[in-house]
């Protein structure tokens, strides 16, 4: 006979285990053991069956693989941890004997500090396998480095987070690696490729930031502590992997007074080969005096010349570019309904050139942050700005011959309206020079543009009409270049010609025509209802009140009876063209071949035969009668090919026919209100 098995000592049991018990198991408190599994990736389980789990309890309880909490057993971390708890027992004892010297020595020289460079390594084996958990680390931390300081965020955790951002904004300007930014509620949002890898993270808007009490920043700290160690590490491979000395010079006067990326200076790495050593820099950032001169002067030039010769040298810069690099092929559909695959991702040498000839200058009311980041990844190497936006600006003269865009976001507003303001004058060779200030007076050459020209160029890959973008101008809808429309979505890009049904928009014609009748309608019985109410029901024909010959009717004439005769056969005659209700169900065919047979009878009687004008309506209504002639014949069609298919798969394609139906009619509607938005402006702009 079989031994007989313990309940719970085997199967689903056996491989989990509860939190208690594992806290129990590792002799760690609760929010040690919260922070080692946020360190080691080990998460919370939930079991198939939980009765057999915790052998037949229901309460609510938190499980572990049991395979896990072994393997945390061997941790080093368990034993910093202890080590901690053992020294803040001594400084509390020393706290009470009133010993506050001791307690700050046993701080400073006794507290273990924690590394994590050894799991890092055991959580990424390989260098894509972090660039791969890159997208929360980055989120994490561009959130805490723009947190206000507290007494929950400390102020060097801050600094520490902004000092690895920059420097990974760095890099993603000298490779050049930046893709895709969208403007969203959440915040901004980037798409950089590195090393074939797409790293998608957010970046919150530079508002008051108000912490609620519901937050915990100790769950929070936790992952920022790990995240920053991971950034470190991927920051260092990167930079070496373009040849850039990490970390780089950081100038602490440039960032207090707001440098923020023009704090750093990016240096490259010295290359040894033999006795022979040579320093190159992959993206200088500082440039001699001499060559800063020659380089103003060719701007200078560059602004000078026409907006065409601007194009052309734009046009030669970048097919250099190209006849150097490879080029990257396109994938052409080779049929109309063919599928359309996914277009490759521009390459490095097309995004250095897209802003490379231009000069850029942000108006104060501008986001300086994000404009910086996004031009200089995309080739601008000079962008100026208002000096009470922070240090490190190109230039900060507004009217710097130099600057070919100004991004401004500002309403145009009448001279006539604004207050003069106070500009001081300065002397240049005994002539006065005032500065040019938007938006009371523009430079001649410089083409003014919201931020969002700059979002929508990056994501189309195409410098676009700036005309489009003006001051003041009614923007274009700022879409998700990550929201591919699929076929038979609605598309905003597309115009409603392209994608709408056949019948659709005489169908909305329609329906926009029923819908002023009964519109009219209500006002003519809200006109009559108010006539009544002011009393017009008691004006009533009455023998006594109405005038010889006003208004009567003489039954009985045979004068009358006769001409009502001729408007009844005219009437006929002039509605002969219309089809009726019997004929609007015979054929088009059959109703060709009665149309013919009216003329030939018209024609032996010797009368003269005028062409049938149909109206719009009718126009539309045989439009229509034909689409749905169509989609009816399509779907009994459709019906005969489902009948010869099993039940299971019968029942598949109807779980796909009713998604495809509400798709449609989402479709359907999204179109039918752009089509009256559409509508509404056309008014608007004939009005």
């Amino acid at each position: 006979m079989g031994r007989i098995k313990k309940k719970g000592t085997s199967g689903a049991a056996k491989n989990y285990i509860t939190r208690t018990r594992a806290v129990k198991k590792l002799q760690i408190s609760l929010p040690d053991f919260r922070r080692l599994c946020i360190f080691k990736g080990i998460y919370p389980r939930e079991p198939r069956n939980k009765k057999k789990v915790s052998k037949g309890s229901t309460a609510a309880t938190t499980f572990y693989y049991t395979k896990d909490i072994q393997y945390l057993l061997h941790e080093p971390l368990l034993n910093k941890f202890r080590e901690h708890k053992a020294v803040a027992k001594k400084i509390g004892r020393a706290l009470g004997r009133g010993e506050v010297g001791d307690a700050k020595r046993l701080e400073k020289t006794h507290i273990p500090k924690v590394k994590l460079d050894h799991i890092i390594k055991e959580r990424y084996p390989t260098f894509i396998d972090a660039l791969r958990d890159l997208d929360d680390a980055l989120s994490m931390l561009f959130l805490f480095a723009n947190l206000p300081s507290s007494e929950y965020v400390p102020a060097k955790t801050i600094a520490l987070c902004q000092r690895l951002c920059l420097e990974f904004e760095h890099y993603v300007i000298a490779s050049h690696a930046l893709r895709k930014s969208f403007l969203s509620i959440k915040g901004i949002y980037y798409q950089a490729t590195i090393q074939g890898q797409d790293i998608l993270w957010l970046v919150p808007y530079r508002f008051v930031q108000r912490t609620g009490g519901d937050i915990d920043f100790r769950i929070m700290g936790t992952f920022v502590e790990f995240y920053t160690t991971l950034l470190g590490f991927v920051n260092f491979r990167l930079y070496a992997s373009v040849g850039l000395v990490y970390p780089p010079k950081f100038d602490a006067k440039s960032d207090e007074q707001g440098g923020e990326l023009g704090a750093f200076q990016i240096e490259g790495r010295r290359i040894t080969q033999g006795d022979e050593s040579s320093a190159e820099d992959i993206e200088p950032q500082a440039i001699t005096s001499a060559e800063a001169q020659a380089e103003v002067e060719k701007i200078v030039a560059l602004a000078a010349s026409t907006e065409q010769e601007q194009q052309e040298t734009l046009a030669d810069a970048v097919r250099t570019e190209d006849s150097n690099n490879d080029s990257i092929d396109t994938f052409e559909p080779t049929a109309a309904d063919a599928d359309v695959l996914p277009q490759p991702e521009a390459s490095s040498a097309e995004a250095a050139a897209l802003f490379a000839p231009f000069t850029f200058y942000l108006s104060r009311e501008t986001p300086r942050a994000p404009l910086e980041f996004i031009l200089k990844a995309f080739g601008s190497k000079r962008v100026g700005w208002d000096g009470s936006l922070g240090d490190g600006a190109f230039t900060t003269d507004e009217s710097n011959p130099a600057i070919t865009h100004q991004i401004v976001d500002r309403p145009v507003v009448a001279n006539g309206s604004l207050p003069e303001p106070y500009v001081p004058e300065t002397d240049n060779g005994g002539a006065t020079v005032t500065k040019a200030q938007w938006p009371r007076s523009t430079m001649p050459g410089r083409t003014y543009v919201q931020p969002q020209w700059v979002w929508d160029c990056v994501n189309q890959g195409k410098l676009l009409r700036p005309d489009l973008y003006a001051p003041g101008a009614e923007l274009p809808p700022h879409l998700s270049p990550w929201v591919k429309a699929k076929k038979g979505e609605y598309d905003p890009t597309i115009p409603l010609e392209q994608q709408e049904l056949e019948g659709e928009a005489e169908a909305f014609e329609d329906e926009e025509d029923e819908a002023d009748d009964d519109e009219e309608m209500n006002e003519a019985e809200q006109l009559i209802t108010n006539g009544k109410k002011n009393g017009l029901e008691a004006i009533i024909d009455r023998e006594d009140s109405v005038e010889v010959g006003e208004g009567m009717d003489v039954g009985g004439s045979e004068s009358d009876s006769d001409e009502a005769d001729e408007d009844e056969v005219t009437s006929a005659r002039d509605f002969e063209g219309f089809e009726s209700d019997a004929e609007s169900d015979v054929s088009d065919g059959e109703l060709a071949r009665r149309q013919h047979q009216r003329e030939l009878e018209a024609e032996a009687a010797g009368e003269s035969v005028e062409p049938v004008v149909k109206s719009q309506k009718v126009k539309n209504a045989e439009i229509r009668k034909k689409a749905d002639k169509k989609r009816k014949d399509e779907a009994e069609e459709k019906e005969r090919q489902k009948m010869m298919l099993s039940r299971r798969k019968r029942k598949l394609m109807k779980r796909i026919e009713y998604g495809e139906d509400k798709r449609d009619k989402e479709a359907e509607g999204l179109r039918k209100k752009r089509r009256k938005l559409e509508k509404a402006k056309t008014a608007a702009d004939a009005a």
